[in-house]
């Protein structure tokens, strides 16, 4: 069960400053704990506190920073149940998502800790011409310094890993805002580092509102702001953040495509796994299916007939596929997405009803071109169908979108396959699989509105680290 309060982490330390927020239990909508939030003013010591700990964090040698993070792995298996059920709890996940997502959290702290001791540089021939004889190149990576981090509600444990995890591998303090309806996550995190000989103001964990998180946008203090979220937030916060390095994990409306060839048994399941798994609330979510005329019909009545075939109820039972949404609101959205796109000539293959935050796991056909449901992010358990009979056709289709993140393609022909990774505006490619697949040591990030920049622990290091020249003459 959840402790009736939680701190705020302020330069490594545990502060109970009161107990503002209410986190709820997204199933029942009872109020499941308190947080304590923090002001502006911890805000701006936090930051303080993370420039006074650059120096130090960057001399910590890579065997040190290894030990931090393999002390958090080693943390979070002894404590995969709690951090599982406090998932479970304020996310609405379903407890078999929530036991998934804290393996993510342990598999991505176990790859920063193997990268930690990787972060390599490189020797340069500068002899490329007589004037540059006797001159050789030295490039090192070191850390960028202070680092801002935003991260959102639907995977407050992974999607905070990945920035948590990086700047302690790179050698960078770093100040986080959780989402305030999943803060849990995030500070049982710090709660593990805490346990740790990190250096005083080495990280600070504080929920804030939205509107009194100015600084970890604007502040120039901080030299790089990492952000997940929605992309209407995002651009915002890149056009206000100043000089400093910006890395942006935005939504998409993630596309499938379903060849005349494939395993339909093999597809259908993963297609509902990929549309449907913790409620669709992932910005690589199953949105849109293509299936070839060949097979449409077919692939069109097992989809129908394995959503129907979902259990929704309370994410804490074992059998519960589908949970509540983040929040009624959100619900509401999206069954009015629903019922624009069946006003405007969609059908209604199955779903499409709302009862509080619970939304039934829809699937649309032929939605009109300019409906919200096809063109923007459901980000809920909707997806629309539509046949297609030629191949490249198809991957334009795909490409008219906003969004760029992933996209899924089930093909057994090797020359479709190469020419979907050629063709398809999107940060990655993922053949015989839906688009919702991720492992967490790959690059993964979008182009257009689906972001700037990569993470996957490597990429995320890259990031948080700078190149820097020695370049020394030897007299002739």
């Amino acid at each position: 069960m959840l402790r009736e309060s939680y701190p705020y982490y302020l330069a490594n330390e545990a502060v109970f400053a009161n107990t503002d927020l209410e986190v709820t239990d997204k199933y029942s909508g009872s109020v499941a704990t308190r947080v304590a939030m923090a002001d502006t003013e911890t805000i701006d010591r936090a930051i303080d506190w993370a420039v006074k700990a650059e120096k130090p964090m960057a001399a910590m040698p890579p065997y040190e920073r290894q030990a931090v993070l393999n002390h958090c792995v080693r943390r979070f298996q002894e404590r995969y149940d709690e951090l599982a059920e406090a998932l479970c709890i304020e996310a609405g996940k379903p407890i078999k998502d929530s036991r998934g997502e804290v393996s993510r959290l342990i598999d991505t702290f176990r790859v920063a800790a193997e990268e930690s001791v990787r972060i390599d540089g490189e020797v340069i021939n500068l002899e490329i011409s007589a004037r540059a004889r006797g001159y050789r190149g030295f490039v090192k990576r070191v850390p960028i310094g202070a680092c801002s981090f935003i991260s959102p509600f639907n995977f407050p444990l992974n999607l905070a890993a990945h920035k948590v995890a990086p700047a302690i591998a790179a050698g960078c303090p770093f100040v986080l805002k959780p989402a305030s309806r999943t803060p849990i996550g995030a500070l049982i995190i710090a709660e593990v580092l805490a346990e740790t000989d990190l250096p005083k103001g080495a990280f600070s964990v504080l929920p804030c509102h939205r509107e009194g998180a100015d600084l970890f946008t604007v502040d120039d203090r901080f030299k790089l702001l990492s952000f997940t979220g929605s992309p209407a937030v995002g651009w915002d916060l890149k056009a206000r953040a100043g000089r400093k390095k910006v890395v942006l994990e935005l939504g998409g409306n993630a596309a499938c495509v379903v060849d005349e060839d494939t395993d339909l048994d093999d597809a259908v399941e993963r297609i509902i796994f990929g549309a449907f798994y913790q409620s669709g609330q992932s910005c690589i979510g199953v949105q849109r299916i293509y299936g070839h005329a060949a097979i449409y019909g077919e692939l069109k009545r097992r989809l129908v007939e394995r959503t129907r075939e979902l259990k929704k109820g309370d994410p804490k039972q074992e059998d519960t596929f589908i949970g509540p949404m983040i929040s009624e609101g959100e619900a509401t959205r999206l069954h009015g997405w629903i019922q624009e796109g069946v006003a405007k000539g969609a059908t209604l293959l199955c779903g499409g009803d709302r009862d509080g935050a619970m939304l039934e796991p829809t699937l649309l056909e032929k939605v009109p071109k300019g409906c919200a449901v096809v063109e923007q992010e459901a980000f809920g358990p909707v997806a629309v169908l539509e046949p297609f009979d030629d191949f490249d056709a198809v991957l334009s289709r795909v490409n008219d979108s906003v969004f760029g993140l992933q996209a899924g393609v089930f093909t057994r022909d090797l020359y479709r396959a190469q020419k979907a990774w050629d063709d398809l505006e999107v940060g990655g490619v993922v053949i015989g699989d839906v688009p919702s697949w991720r492992v967490d040591n790959m690059p993964y990030g979008g182009v257009k509105d689906s972001g700037l920049g990569r993470e996957g622990v490597r990429w995320a290091i890259a990031d948080m680290t700078e190149e820097r020249l020695l370049v020394i003459r030897t007299p002739q």
